[in-house]
């Protein structure tokens, strides 16, 4: 009888141990956020023991990228009807919030508005998987981004007690992007803001609060309040390699512009630096010269394509509004 309890107590133990088997170095983990952080570890233990490891999520992260849409595709993505007058209603039902945003952080109301609407069609597109599952799955079983991933993980648990939300709960993207505004983590963390007052930062169900946290996001990226953001240009020579790798970053002084042959006819005078922003048409290249602001942009996705996408979709969510007053 003895020998038959103590062999179910071994079973049991065993059992207990391989409940994470999915997670390498989950306890490992468990252990720094315990030290570092005070959490409480049979907390932890009970949270990991219900993560799910998804194949999709793995077999998304390291699908070959496809190759790069041309401007003239990937805008038709973007520019639409229904994203245009999706955004005007979000303005009309949101106007206080926008209002009070342009207001602190200097940021226009159709620019908060575009990027919401290129991010996940003003939250009806936010993901549909637990945030937890997603950064689990990559921090453990991705070794190519696993120390990206982690930290991520590490913030999310933070982040989770901070505002006293269920761990389990929260949906985002593959890769954890949260929220009306997608936001990792690490963003969440240092650029979430409680704009509406009541205490809790919820970028899910509060569209004032995504409303706020993206335009601290852009202030804090860098955004110049009452500056233009792009401006259309010609080339009436052939790019120097410079200019054509041109990181995004403002790095080009007007004459230096200028002297390379473009047009400044449309950009206002100043002392900024202006970046040159190729873009494939059908019909070939066309220019554009941004600002400061065209960078800020930038910072919320490293891609010049979708921060034309953006301002431009701000442009005619802009004019809707405008045409109906």
């Amino acid at each position: 009888m003895k020998k038959k309890l103590f062999s179910s107590l071994l079973l049991l133990a065993s059992l207990n141990l391989q409940a994470n088997d999915q997670l390498p170095d989950v306890e490992q983990f468990i252990d720094e956020m315990v030290v570092k952080h005070g959490f409480d570890r049979a907390e932890l233990e009970n949270v990991f023991d219900q993560v799910e490891v998804k194949d999709a999520i793995l077999k998304a992260i390291s699908r070959p990228a496809e190759k790069s849409k041309p401007w003239y595709e990937y805008r038709n993505i973007f520019i639409t009807d229904s994203r245009i007058n999706g955004g005007y209603e979000f303005w009309q039902q949101h106007k206080e919030a926008l209002e009070a945003a342009e207001k602190q952080y200097g940021v226009p109301a159709e620019i908060i508005i575009a990027i919401l609407g290129v991010e996940t069609r003003y939250g009806q597109h936010m993901g549909g998987y637990r945030v937890v599952d997603a950064l689990s799955t990559l921090a453990f079983r991705y070794p190519p981004r696993s120390p990206f991933f982690r930290s991520e993980l590490e913030k999310f648990l933070v982040l989770t007690h901070e505002e006293k939300i269920s761990e389990l709960e929260p949906v985002g993207s593959y890769a954890g992007a949260m929220g009306l505004g997608q936001f990792m983590p690490s963003s969440y963390l240092a650029y979430a803001v409680d704009f509406d007052g009541d205490g809790h930062r919820d970028i899910w169900t509060n569209p004032t609060d995504a409303i706020g946290s993206i335009a601290n996001y852009l202030k804090l990226h860098g955004w110049v309040s009452g500056q233009s953001i792009v401006h259309r240009t010609q080339a009436s020579k052939p790019l120097s390699q410079a200019m054509l790798a041109n990181d995004l970053k403002p790095a080009f002084t007007r004459q230096q512009l200028q002297e390379a042959g473009f047009s400044l006819s449309q950009v206002p005078t100043g002392d900024d630096m202006l970046s040159v922003v190729g873009l494939t048409q059908q019909d070939g290249e066309e220019y554009w010269l941004g600002r400061q602001n065209f960078y800020a942009i930038t910072r919320y996705n490293h891609s010049r394509m979708y921060a034309m996408a953006v301002y431009q979709l701000a442009q005619a969510i802009r004019e809707k509004m405008d045409n109906t007053k």
